[in-house]
């Protein structure tokens, strides 16, 4: 019952809000951005991949902040709708053009050039309703830093953008140090070459050589799946991170591969995934259809997905023939009708209400007998609404601001520190520090986010910060964790003494903690070694 709620409300609202609208549902907490790709300024052709690598970084960087960027996907729409070429350098009156029609705040236009064997970038900022572009920043470093330059640049402009955004340039450079360079430009290559061969050999590439870089394994699926090839696209699309911004999507397209792949079983379970978190149209009806395919009722499915979408042709199909097979010949008429009402020229529809109304196939219908009129197949909705997808996305996250607005301060910062924590164990340090930042605003005595700040400062290679953090978090309720945090330090400085008043201190408050004992081997190791 409440998934049927929950996809009438979806679908309500996405139908009720204009675009611009559905645009501006997250400009409360965050400012809508587009990245133009950079000018290269080095004179080098084989450098021509880093424009579109500046746009991806500074997007990724900012979206991980809080802001809401627009996607490459949005751009390409939006050239394609003013008529200009996917690769179009655009000066400002039509980067402005641009910017408008995708009704994005703020345009970030920026260039590269090398100086001797440093590479320099530099960005600003244009605002588009006051036609009034910021003071350029910039940075440098070597060309095997690429990816720590656009992090710094991002950063900066970050300050500018929300100068009370109190997130350390430390934390957007531990963002991307994980990544490989090497299998970066092959991602990006991949995703902006124009031939189909070529586009799949690099991003083959790219996840042999990082095989943890979600939005590879997402692009390469893509592309297996455009060429058919459902079985490779499947193990692509399952690789994809989840809980990453690309997850679900990912899910719905392996729904997808898996069906056509005749994985039904795989294929119901991809879109149920989806649809407890997403219940839109086009994926209770695919996971419907999968139950179908496997000689299973899915009339309550249809039921959902046609409710849901009540102008989609195909929706009302699927659920006539569905009830049909269960002998409701009536009702499976009056479904028909109402998707010949929605598509006139529907030929297999007309074809199936002059078999249905037949004397002889209603009577079989009825009986024990198979129905004498052809049995088709249900539609698959084979496209992904990204934009619905994305505005669902938006009222969850709308839903759960307001959720955590009626909690009491103390509560609100448990549960951000908690999310937070979430975004720390998967490494996301940049999404993780915002939101321990968010908890202390609203409760500066909550030790558990300053313990996880610590543990981001910590990660983040700032050891002053950390100490500082951890500190905070031990004098509001002392912890384990916190006393781990210090241990961990202390050893890197080879303050040993420390180091073990720290593990000690840990074990008192967990004995059975296996990091606070393996900090406490790791101490007596560098002590016996010392002597």
């Amino acid at each position: 019952m409440f998934a049927v709620a929950a996809a009438l409300l979806f679908s309500v609202v996405l139908r009720a809000q204009s675009p611009a609208d559905q645009a501006r549902s997250t400009a409360d907490r965050a400012r809508i951005l587009l990245v133009l790709p950079f000018d290269n300024r080095t004179s080098e052709p084989n450098l021509e991949w880093m424009r579109e690598a500046a746009a991806d970084l500074l997007s990724s960087r900012f979206a991980s902040a809080g802001f809401a960027p627009m996607t490459r996907a949005d751009r390409m729409y939006a050239l394609d709708h003013l008529g200009l070429p996917q690769g179009f350098q655009p000066s400002r009156a039509s980067s402005l053009k641009l910017a408008q029609t995708l009704d994005a705040d703020s345009i970030v236009v920026g260039s590269y050039a090398l100086d001797g064997t440093q590479l320099v970038a530099q960005a600003q900022l244009v605002d588009v309703l006051r036609l009034r572009m910021s003071a350029a920043v910039s940075a440098s470093g070597a060309m095997q830093d690429m990816i720590a330059v656009f992090d710094t640049l991002a950063w900066k402009l970050t300050r500018q953008l929300d100068p009370a955004l109190d997130v350390t340039e430390e934390t957007f450079l531990a963002d991307g140090a994980g990544l490989r360079l090497d299998a970066y430009e092959q991602y990006i290559r991949g995703i902006t070459e124009p031939d189909h061969s070529e586009r799949l050999r690099h991003l083959e590439q790219a996840v042999k050589l990082s095989p943890g870089f979600s939005p590879a394994w997402m692009a390469l699926g893509r592309e297996e799946y455009a060429g058919q090839d459902y079985d490779q696209a499947a193990q692509a699309f399952a690789n994809v991170d989840r809980n990453g911004p690309d997850g679900r999507e990912a899910e719905f397209y392996r729904g997808l591969s898996l069906l056509y792949s005749g994985d039904y079983p795989q294929a119901e379970q991809a879109f149920a995934d989806v649809a407890r978190v997403l219940p839109l149209a086009e994926v209770v009806n695919n996971e419907a259809v999968a139950i179908s395919r496997q000689g299973h009722d899915g009339t309550a499915l249809f039921v959902q997905s046609a409710s849901a979408d009540p102008n989609n042709a195909d929706y009302h199909f699927n659920l006539a023939v569905s009830l049909r097979r269960r002998g409701k010949n009536e009702a499976a008429l009056g479904e028909l009708a109402q998707c010949l009402k929605l598509r006139p020229g529907d030929t297999e529809a007309q074809a199936l209400e002059t078999a249905w109304n037949d004397p002889a196939a209603v009577q079989a219908a009825a009986g024990a007998a198979p129905p004498a009129a052809p049995d088709p197949l249900e539609r698959i909705a084979r496209t992904f609404d990204e934009a619905a997808f994305r505005q669902a996305a938006n009222m969850l996250d709308q839903m759960e601001a307001t959720r955590l607005a009626s909690l009491s301060p103390r509560e609100r910062a448990l549960a951000l520190s908690t999310q937070a924590r979430g975004f720390l164990d998967r490494g996301l340090l940049l999404e993780a520090e915002r939101l321990y930042q968010s908890a202390i605003a609203t409760d500066g005595q909550a030790a558990e986010a300053h313990l996880g700040l610590a543990e981001v400062r910590e990660r983040a290679g700032d050891d002053r910060a950390a100490r500082q953090e951890a500190q905070a978090a031990l004098e509001l309720s002392p912890s384990a964790d916190a006393y781990l945090v210090l241990g961990r330090l202390d050893l890197a400085g080879n303050r040993l003494s420390d180091a073990r008043n720290d593990a000690q201190d840990a074990l008192k408050l967990a004995p059975a903690s296996r990091a606070a004992q393996e900090l406490m081997r790791q101490v007596q190791a560098r002590s016996g070694a010392t002597r």
